[in-house]
């Protein structure tokens, strides 16, 4: 027998945030701050406009963090503008953040309904 897993149907954003290495903990802590529950921290290579440097000739692609911030939509403006000041994004060359809008979501029945106790909300009320 196959139990159908809950998908939360509703008004969803991912703050997508590509800052250089070290400051990744910040930004998710900034995050916290403003209201999301956390972030995922990916590890990347990647050159902007800002960032060309060679050794001996010898292009380096800088490492960055990768941080992914599901938040749902009323918190969204709040925790964007709480990742740009804690990520300096406003300065050149310091990194880019840009929000996806998600259109249906598994595994995170508490954020659409927090007082539903069972966790069997579907999110399509």
């Amino acid at each position: 027998m196959t139990r159908e897993e809950p998908v939360v149907v509703g008004a969803f954003d991912l703050i997508v945030t590509i800052i250089n290495k070290g400051w990744a903990d910040e930004v998710v802590e900034a995050a916290r701050r403003a209201g999301a529950e956390g972030g995922t921290v990916l590890y990347g290579r990647g050159t902007g406009v800002n960032e060309r440097k060679s050794f001996f000739g010898i292009l380096i692609e800088p490492e960055k963090e990768v941080v992914l911030t599901l938040i749902t939509r009323e918190r969204t403006r709040s925790v964007l503008q709480a990742i740009i000041k804690a990520g300096q994004l406003e300065r050149p060359g310091t990194g880019i953040a840009f929000v996806l809008d998600v259109s249906q979501v598994a595994g995170i029945i508490h954020l659409a309904n927090p007082t539903d106790s069972d966790g069997g909300c579907t999110g399509s009320e």
